[in-house]
């Protein structure tokens, strides 16, 4: 399993989906685009279409998780967290392939 969503993140992806309204059948996409300050940059968003052939899906704690499979490579072992505190607010990424990351966690050199 390639990115594994942890309880705390499948509960925050499930609000969003309820407050915006969003189709049973649409899918969380996590995925990995070049660019940002390291060389890779994470990519987060929903989807309603995805395929078995290009793509990997999961389901965890109620969430569909669709990952493509080049983004795969690179994200494989990636917990998907969400964090709340008084100085921040949202999802991380702790990606045991990310030999080096840029201080705001977005990005990262693999």
């Amino acid at each position: 399993m390639s990115v594994m969503l942890t309880e705390k993140a499948a509960n925050e992806v499930k609000k969003i989906m309820l407050d915006q309204k969003m189709e049973p059948d649409t899918v969380l996409r996590v995925g990995v685009a070049g660019g940002g300050c390291s060389g890779f940059q994470y990519s987060l968003g929903f989807d309603k279409a995805w395929d078995p052939k290009l793509d990997s899906k999961t389901d965890q704690h109620g969430v569909a998780v669709v990952v493509d499979k080049k983004s795969d490579l690179y994200l494989d072992g990636t917990t998907l967290d969400f964090h709340e505190s008084i100085d921040k607010r949202g999802f991380t990424f702790n990606n045991p392939n990310a030999k080096k990351s840029c201080g705001c966690g977005s990005s990262f050199q693999a």
